[in-house]
C-alpha cells in the first residue's frame, strides 16, 4: 500500500478531551475518526488491523469446531419479548417502529436468534453439539460512552454459541472457549487474567470475563496472590472483620449537626466507621409483561466501613435496573436523606447486609434532621425483609477461599464466556429427540469478545511517546518502507524494486511515497507504529543498502539489497 493512496492524514494532535494515551494514538496516526458519541470510522489502517484481528478470531475459532454464520442487526421485537429480555433491558435496548408500526429492536447479541434458529433446525441428539459464530456489527445505546472504543455504542463483535445435548457437552465448549480466548489473545499481544463474573442479563450458571488490566478499566477486580482467587468485584466474596460480641444497650437520640456522610458522624461522635450502619435508598425499576415499568423503593442497610455492591443487589431483586431515590421518594416513605435509619419507616424494602446483622450497637440516623441514634440493633430496633451478602469486596479483605489478603485492580472487559443452560431453548422450544425418543431442550453457550475494543486495548498496552508499537499479528503492515525525499534517482530507483521484491513474497509493506521531509516521515512512521522501517537514501546506498530499524529497538543497521528478504523475514519472526 502506497502512502499517497491512503485515505486518512496522521495528525501532529490528537482533538481536545482525549484521556487515553492508545485512543490518542489511534486518532493521531489516522487508524480511526470518530462519527459521534461512541461511533467512530475505522480508516484504511485501522481497518486492516480489525481484519487481522478477525482472522485471528477465525482461526481459533474454527479450531475448536466453529462454523462461521451471518446474522441479522435488526430483529422483530417478538423474539425478544418471548425470552423475557425485552421488558428486562432498559434504554441500552434500542426499540423502534418498522415503516408497518411492527415493533422492531436493534441487536446487542444474538442468543435469541440463535435459539429461535436451533428450534427450526435441529430435531435430534444426532446434530449435537453444534458451535456457530459470528463477527458482526452491533448496537448498545450506552449512557456513559468513554475511552474512546473501549466503550462505545456500535462495535463489532466475535459472539459465539455453543449447542449441546448437556450440562457435560457445555463444560466441554466452555472449556474449549477458555483454552482459545488465551491463545487469542496471546496471539494479539494483549495480556488478560480470567476472573469470575456476574451474568447479568444473559442468565445461566455461570460465566467469566477476560480482563485487561489498566487504570482506564471501568471494571474492578478482586485478586488473591496466595490461592489465584480471581473475580469481578460485582460478584466477589470476601471475609470482613467480624464484630466483636457486647452487651446490647439502649437506644439513645444523640445531636448531630451537619454530619450527613460516614465520615462526618464518625468524626463528630469519635467513633469507627465499623460502628455505623449506612443507609443507601434506590429505586428498583423492572418492567412488566406487558413492557410497564414496575418500581419498588429499596433501602439497602450496610455497616460504614463497607460498600454497597449494587449488582449483589441487583440480582437479588431479580435483575432489576437500579437509580438513587429522589428527594420525594426518601420522603415519602418516612426517611430523611443524611440521617436516615430503617427505625420507623412506613414504607420501602429494607435488606441488609449479613454484616450489620451480627454488629451490636450501631449509630444510625434518627430520621430527623441533625441527629441520630446511639446503640441501635438490627433485629431489635428494625427487621428487613431480607438479609444477604451485599457489600463489595475491598483491597485487604480476607480471602474467602484461603483468607489470604485481597487487592484489587482495575481492568478492561475484553472478553467473556457464559454457561447459559437451558434458558433461551426453554423460551423457543428449542429441544432434540434423545435415542428413547425423549424431548429434551437444547443446553446453550454463549461467548463475546469486541474486536474493536480489542484493538484499543492493544493500543493501550503497545505504545510509548512517540506512537504505537504493534505486534506483527495485528499491525496492518509489517513492514514500513521509506524513501526520502531529495535522494538521488538511484534511491528511487531502489526504493520502488524493494517494494516489489518484498511484497512479492506475500510480506504486507506500507510505502511511504509521498516525497515528504525526513523528519515528517520518520515522525510519522513511529505514529504509525509497524513492526519494521526500511529506509532507502543516499546515505544508506553508501553504506552498502537499505537501513532496517525495528520499531522497538533504539539502533538501526544496513542491510544488502540481496539480503532484505531473508533479514526481514528473519526480524519479523523475532518481533513475534
Amino acid at each position: 500500500m502506497r502512502m499517497s493512496r491512503l485515505f486518512g492524514e496522521t495528525l501532529r494532535e490528537a482533538p481536545a478531551g482525549i484521556e487515553s494515551p492508545g485512543h490518542q494514538f489511534l486518532l493521531r496516526a489516522g487508524y480511526v475518526r470518530q462519527l459521534g458519541q461512541g461511533i467512530f470510522s475505522y480508516l484504511p489502517l485501522g481497518w486492516q488491523a480489525m481484519m487481522h484481528i478477525e482472522q485471528i478470531l477465525r482461526e481459533e475459532l474454527t479450531a475448536i469446531g466453529g462454523v462461521e454464520v451471518s446474522l441479522p442487526v435488526v430483529h422483530p421485537a417478538e423474539l425478544w419479548q418471548q425470552s423475557g429480555r425485552y421488558q428486562k433491558i432498559g434504554a441500552e435496548l434500542t426499540r423502534f417502529q418498522d415503516r408497518r408500526d411492527r415493533d422492531m429492536v436493534l441487536a446487542m447479541t444474538h442468543e435469541e436468534v440463535v435459539a429461535s434458529l436451533a428450534a427450526g433446525e435441529i430435531s435430534s441428539y444426532r446434530q449435537l453439539p453444534r458451535l456457530v459464530f459470528q463477527i458482526q456489527i452491533k448496537w448498545r445505546d450506552d449512557p456513559r460512552p468513554r475511552a474512546g472504543m473501549i466503550r462505545a455504542r456500535e462495535f463489532t463483535m466475535k459472539d459465539s454459541y455453543s449447542l449441546d445435548l448437556d450440562e457435560a457437552g457445555l463444560d466441554t465448549q466452555y472449556r474449549a472457549h477458555y483454552e482459545a480466548y488465551f491463545k487469542i489473545f496471546t496471539r494479539c499481544g494483549l495480556p488478560v487474567v480470567a476472573v469470575g463474573a456476574d451474568v447479568g442479563i444473559m442468565g445461566g450458571s455461570g460465566a467469566h470475563e477476560f480482563m485487561y488490566l489498566t487504570p482506564l478499566g471501568e471494571d474492578t477486580l478482586v485478586l488473591c496472590d496466595s490461592c489465584g482467587y480471581a473475580q469481578n468485584r460485582q460478584v466477589a466474596t470476601s471475609r470482613k472483620a467480624a464484630a466483636e460480641p457486647e452487651e446490647l444497650r439502649e437506644v439513645c437520640r444523640v445531636e448531630t449537626p451537619h454530619a450527613t456522610t460516614i465520615e462526618e458522624l464518625a468524626a463528630l461522635l469519635e467513633v469507627a466507621r465499623a460502628r455505623t450502619a449506612k443507609i443507601v435508598f434506590l429505586a428498583a425499576e423492572h418492567r412488566s409483561e406487558d413492557g410497564h415499568p414496575v418500581l419498588r423503593l429499596i433501602v439497602a442497610v450496610v455497616r460504614g466501613d463497607t460498600d454497597l455492591n449494587e449488582a449483589k443487589l441487583a440480582n437479588l431483586l431479580g435483575g432489576a435496573e437500579l437509580r438513587p431515590m429522589t428527594l420525594d421518594e426518601i420522603s415519602a416513605i418516612g426517611a430523611t436523606a443524611g440521617f436516615a435509619s430503617p427505625i420507623g419507616l412506613t414504607g420501602g424494602e429494607v435488606i441488609a447486609d449479613e454484616l450489620v446483622m451480627s454488629s451490636p450497637n450501631l449509630v444510625a440516623g434518627a430520621n430527623e434532621e441533625g441527629w441520630h441514634l446511639l446503640d441501635t440493633n438490627a433485629g431489635r430496633d428494625w427487621r428487613p425483609e431480607v438479609v444477604a451478602d451485599i457489600v463489595a469486596a475491598d483491597d485487604g479483605d480476607g480471602c474467602s477461599v484461603c483468607g489470604s489478603p485481597l487487592r484489587t485492580e482495575r481492568g478492561v472487559e475484553v472478553g467473556n464466556i457464559f454457561k447459559l443452560g437451558t434458558r433461551f431453548a426453554d423460551a423457543f422450544g428449542a429441544t432434540y429427540l434423545d435415542p428413547d425418543g425423549n424431548a429434551k431442550p437444547i443446553v446453550m453457550g454463549s461467548y463475546g469478545i469486541g474486536v474493536g475494543r480489542l484493538l484499543a486495548c492493544i493500543a493501550e498496552e503497545h505504545h510509548d511517546e512517540r506512537g504505537l508499537r504493534l505486534p506483527v499479528s495485528i499491525a496492518p503492515y509489517p513492514v514500513h518502507l521509506t524513501v526520502l525525499r531529495g535522494a538521488d534517482s538511484a534511491a528511487g530507483e531502489v526504493a520502488e524494486r524493494v517494494y516489489g521484491l518484498i511484497e512479492a513474497t506475500g510480506i504486507g509493506v506500507l510505502f511511504d511515497d509521498r516525497g515528504e521531509r525526513p523528519g515528517v516521515q520518520f515522525a510519522d512512521a513511529d505514529l504509525i507504529g509497524l513492526p519494521l522501517r526500511l529506509t532507502v537514501s543516499e546515505r544508506s546506498l553508501k553504506a552498502g543498502g537499505i537501513e532496517l530499524k525495528r520499531r522497538d529497538a533504539a539502533e538501526a543497521r544496513i542491510v544488502a539489497e540481496g539480503a532484505l528478504v531473508s533479514e526481514v523475514r528473519a526480524e519479523l519472526d523475532a518481533c513475534e
